[in-house]
């Protein structure tokens, strides 16, 4: 079964059974962000390291980065959030993720939070 990481940057890492990485903004992030009009993605095959900017969400309030919170090699991008950017959302979890990656350094994820944590996190900044 994947497992879901989180970032103090609000965005989540599920890894697959197979080692992907797929990512993309919490539930969390997207009621900050209002309705989101424009998603721009990294290109397939960019190397982003820990803590780059690799994403651009554009909603109708802000415009806001999106940071890799593991390193890796970007292997697939949602194409679907080109034509339908609300599915961030509608499913920030599910089908509005934002790109896949092959991790390059698994012991990353140990400084990720997990849904529990995440959730306490949240619950401290209202």
């Amino acid at each position: 079964m994947a497992k879901m990481y989180y970032s103090e940057e609000h965005e989540w890492v599920r890894v697959e059974d197979d080692g992907a990485a797929v990512i993309g903004i919490t539930d969390y992030a997207q009621q900050q962000l209002g309705d989101v009009v424009f998603v721009d993605l990294p290109d397939e095959g960019k190397e982003v390291e820990k803590g780059d900017e690799v994403a651009v969400v554009e909603s109708v309030k802000a415009a806001s980065e999106v940071y890799a919170a593991v390193s890796g090699a970007v292997t697939e991008v949602n194409e679907a959030l080109a034509d339908t950017p609300n599915l961030v959302n509608e499913s920030p979890e599910g089908e509005g993720w934002f790109f896949k990656l092959t991790l390059s350094d698994q012991s990353e994820l140990e400084a990720l939070m997990d849904e529990a944590a995440y959730a306490n996190f949240v619950k401290g900044l209202d």
